[in-house]
């Protein structure tokens, strides 16, 4: 990212894509390359593997697929009662063709490109020494770390950040709904050993985020909105732990290992 855009910050628009395309190429490349490095050729047939296990059972489709916008649908219209800035996105822009359409791209584009490194490569080593929460915590904070530092940097984006300190609001959005969210991610992929799975999960987080999130809300209005989310995420994550006998994992954890 240093050598792409530099210590002044982004200045053109040839060094924001060029930006954008190390966020997204980033992970992947580092999980290959270190893949590659690390297994061999059966490392890299082993990746490919997980990459293409497609057999995990329809439930397992339903969680990674409607998770994200049912919970997020469920926030603004909650929140929408209080004020109609909150109202989802895609019932008051003017253009839904549109917004469906870039939505989805820039969904796949960071589910696919991203998970290829978060979970092909970063996700399973951990959890042979981490639980479940342990190793969704951690990657969690590195995923908002690498996505929102590093373009709050580049690009010295503080319009969001309202009235309140930027300092503040970045580390509202560094502990809030993407740790809790990777949690969940982390959960599926311990059920399923499946990347194509969780790159699905990330699509539909992206797409439907950026479908529904209004742009209008700024400053503490979107921190409620993270807040809220957040909560209603670990609310889930509760729900699972408790069905699986207080667990998050397939099996308990060994002695000094991280749920």
């Amino acid at each position: 990212m240093l050598l792409a855009v530099g210590s002044g910050g982004i200045r053109s628009e040839s060094q924001l894509g060029l930006a954008y395309a190390v966020l997204l190429a980033g992970p992947g490349v580092a999980a290959i390359f270190l893949t590659g490095l690390l297994g061999g050729r059966a490392g890299l047939r082993e990746f490919g593997s997980r990459l293409l296990k497609w057999r995990v059972g329809p439930r397992w489709y339903a969680v990674a697929l409607l998770t994200a916008p049912l919970l997020a649908t469920a926030t603004l219209l909650a929140l929408s009662l209080i004020s109609p800035d909150f109202l989802p996105r895609i019932l008051t822009t003017p253009d839904k063709a549109f917004l469906v359409r870039f939505s989805v791209v820039a969904g796949l584009m960071v589910g696919i490109f991203e998970e290829l490194g978060w979970t092909g490569f970063a996700v399973p080593r951990m959890r042979r020494r981490y639980g479940v929460l342990g190793t969704g915590l951690v990657v969690g904070l590195l995923i908002a770390a690498w996505n929102f530092l590093v373009v709050y940097w580049v690009s010295s984006a503080t319009s969001t950040a309202g009235e309140l300190p930027p300092a503040l609001f970045v580390i509202v959005i560094l502990i809030t709904w993407l740790p809790a969210f990777r949690v969940l991610m982390v959960w599926v992929y311990d059920r399923t050993e499946s990347v194509l799975l969780a790159m699905l999960m990330h699509t539909s987080l992206v797409a439907f985020w950026t479908s529904l999130t209004p742009l209008t809300i700024v400053g503490m209005p979107l921190v409620s909105y993270y807040l809220v989310f957040t909560a209603a995420l670990w609310t889930v994550v509760a729900a699972v732990a408790l069905a699986n006998n207080g667990h998050l994992s397939r099996r308990p954890p060994h002695r000094g290992q991280t749920i």
